[in-house]
């Protein structure tokens, strides 16, 4: 996450430099001159009496909708140059976030910062919705807007960052025609853009409220607690908290404004065995709400918890070389399983030039086939606000190409019959089902947005257990696994060895061998009624929701992992 973080300021400080860097060069007193330099397509604003005058009535005196409308009917009438086709489609997109990022590592504050920028994107698209510009350098241009709402400011900043996405898509446009020249015609081709109803939609502004001494003091002794476990190496507790405000207008007359906040808080700690091997925790918590945060008492326990769960991975035992039977999924992994296994995999991208198939991953060919067992479906309904008394931090009512959120049936009953789609159409799906998102700056591509999983034959955990144990007396089996957590690539994090007499024992250093697509349609034989509610952060925010998993044979193998070396010489007293 720090890295990530990281990462994500260095972008945004490039998009700042840029963005100073040409409002400067677009200050009133030399707009002209930069006009003819570039020479631009579009003559700078240098006044906004004449064609602000008559306001624009959704604006209702939001100073950012209404530059943005104005520079787009400004667009709209003269973006022209020579030997370039006019647009046929201009979109703005800006992101008005307001962040709080804050970092503490054992014990102390190390990081701390409030930050507030606007994030505009532009996407120019010359051709028709057959065929267009959306193709490389062309897929859009992506600036700093002033925060001080001055109007003048604003437009000459929107009127460049067109100029550039124009001349951008002229270019693209003439690269793809000779692109495609290298493939043989396709006698039922897609078009590369949908047509999609208007819409208006205009919500009230959100505003990110947060006591940032408060925060900071609970992250410090959130991480204190490593004085009681003296053989943890590492512990960092992190919180970030987001308002993000996004403005979405088009020339085809979408016009919306929608807003969104999240609270994220994150836990690291990591040890190592005497033998070597590392080991970590890294529970989170992520709401829609701040006051669903836990509080500062329920947050320390959990913390305590946690750290305890590392100091007990040290000395349980490693698994078994290799075993292969029952494995029983407690939600908090099922999530993650399927997150990883179905989640990416339905959502319709459009293959390269010159691929054949109708979209990408693991379930391209599997459209009107069986991809899981008869008696599961799956839906992604982003209209969906709460569940069970949880905010959805995936909902929203709008996505990020000006589309109506829908709720999407993607399998039924076992069979695979839909696809997330934004607005680029993929073989028999010519429209877009309210699915294009997009990270602040970046292009919308088909993403989840509240996924669940849904069984009629749902059980309670307590029969999911039963029927475990009654397969390991039935396979004359020593013991099953039960998964509570997982890590990255879907090894286990936290996992348990079920005994026949029912009793649980913490084991370690273990990875999954086959846990894919073929074994969630051929071994997994039970689901729970105990969905549990996992908001993840992202490029975009998302929520999975699933319950407890049963497969009747996976192979659990010992992981292939060097052990590394213990430090050297001991850690810094704990006492000053």
């Amino acid at each position: 996450m720090k890295i990530l973080r990281l990462l994500t300021c260095s972008l945004l400080g490039g998009l700042l430099f840029v963005g100073v860097a040409q409002l400067r060069a677009a200050a009133p007193d030399d707009a002209a001159a930069a006009a003819k330099n570039l020479p631009a397509a579009l003559v700078a604003p240098d006044s906004i009496a004449s064609d602000s005058a008559a306001a624009h009535p959704g604006a209702a005196g939001d100073a950012l909708l209404e530059a943005l409308l104005t520079e787009l009917d400004r667009s709209k009438a003269q973006l022209k140059i020579d030997q370039v086709q006019a647009p046929y489609y201009i979109e703005y997109r800006v992101n008005d976030v307001d962040d709080y990022d804050a970092e503490a590592a054992f014990g102390a504050l190390r990081e701390s910062q409030r930050v507030r920028l606007r994030i505009l994107r532009v996407v120019v698209r010359v051709g028709d919705y057959k065929q267009d510009s959306y193709f490389g350098q062309g897929m859009g241009e992506t600036n700093i807007l002033p925060l001080d709402n001055d109007p003048i400011a604003l437009r000459h900043q929107i009127w460049l960052t067109t100029d550039e996405a124009y001349k951008a898509a002229g270019q693209a446009l003439a690269e793809k025609q000779a692109e495609m020249k290298r493939f043989s015609a396709d006698p039922n081709p897609v078009d590369d853009f949908s047509k999609e109803p208007v819409v208006t939609a205009l919500d009230p502004i959100v505003a990110l409220k947060v006591d940032e001494t408060a925060w900071a003091k609970t992250l410090e002794d959130m991480t204190n607690l490593y004085r009681q476990y003296p053989d943890i190496q590492s512990v960092s507790a992190s919180a970030r908290f987001s308002a993000v405000n996004e403005y979405f207008v088009d020339s085809e007359g979408t016009v919306t404004r929608n807003g969104k906040t999240t609270y994220d808080l994150q836990l690291n700690s990591s040890a190592q065995a005497e033998d070597g091997m590392r080991l970590s925790r890294n529970p989170y918590w992520m709401v829609g709400r701040a006051e669903e945060l836990p509080t500062r008492e329920k947050l320390l326990g959990d913390v305590k918890q946690a750290l305890e769960t590392v100091m007990a991975l040290r000395k349980a035992p490693i698994v078994e070389e290799e075993y292969r039977g029952p494995v029983l999924f407690a939600p908090d992994a099922s999530d993650d399983v399927i997150a990883s296994l179905v989640g990416s995999n339905v959502v319709g991208r459009k293959p390269q030039p010159g691929r054949p198939n109708r979209t990408v991953g693991a379930f391209a060919t599997s459209y009107k086939t069986r991809v899981l067992p008869s008696f599961l479906t799956i839906i992604d309904d982003p209209t969906l606000k709460d569940f069970q008394g949880h905010s959805l931090v995936g909902s929203y009512e709008v996505d990020n190409e000006g589309v109506k959120a829908k709720t999407v049936n993607i399998i039924e009953n076992g069979m695979l019959n839909n696809y997330l789609l934004g607005r680029q159409p993929v073989r028999d799906f010519p429209t877009s089902n309210g699915h294009g998102r997009a990270a602040p700056g970046s292009g919308p591509s088909p993403s989840l947005g509240v996924l669940l999983l849904k069984s009629a034959e749902a059980q309670p955990p307590e029969e999911l257990k039963k029927k475990i144990l009654q397969m390991v007396n039935d396979q004359g089996k020593p013991y099953a696994y039960r998964v509570d957590t997982l890590g990255p690539g879907n090894s286990p994090r936290l996992l348990y060895r079920v005994y026949a007499d029912g009793h649980e024992e913490l084991v370690r250093g273990a990875v999954f061998n086959e846990l894919d697509v073929r074994a969630l349609r051929s071994n997994l034989i039970a689901v729970g009624n105990d969905p549990l509610v996992s908001n993840r952060s992202g490029g975009v925010p998302t929520t999975i929701i699933c319950p407890s998993l049963l497969f009747d044979e996976l192979e659990v193998k010992r992981a292939d992992t060097s052990k590394d070396k213990l430090p050297d010489y001991p850690a810094p007293p704990l006492k000053k």
